[in-house]
């Protein structure tokens, strides 16, 4: 099992930026996909942001694009999520996720960081 470590979180207002990090407790290179999800208060989970490691492909949600970024640093074992021009729709618990295959499909989750917009 994977342990992910998410920071970055916090109160912002609405236009500003954040970065989101996820550090892994094992090497990047062993996981296939690693992405962020966030959950708003009374929402189904969704997907914001992912990143396929040995390919290096990205998608993105379309209610981010063009806001959000994802990227890593793999002497880190770490991924972030850079996030401009911040809705108050954007306001939720963000996670981050590891997808691992071997033989079949493994996830794991970090413990979640709340990102508030608000003025």
């Amino acid at each position: 099992q994977v342990q992910l470590v998410e920071s970055g979180g916090g109160l912002v207002q609405p236009g500003g930026s954040l970065r989101l990090s996820c550090a892994s407790s094992e090497s990047i290179f062993s996981i296939n996909v690693m992405g962020w999800y966030r959950q708003a208060p009374g929402k189904q989970r969704e997907v914001v942001a992912t990143t396929t490691i040995h390919g290096g492909g990205t998608n993105y949600a379309d209610s981010v694009k063009d806001r959000f970024t994802i990227s890593r640093d793999d002497a880190k074992n770490t991924v972030y999520l850079q996030m401009n021009s911040l809705k108050p729709e954007d306001t939720a618990v963000y996670y981050c996720n590891a997808k691992r295959y071997r033989g079949r499909w493994s996830d794991d989750w970090g413990q979640g960081t709340q990102v508030t917009v608000s003025s």
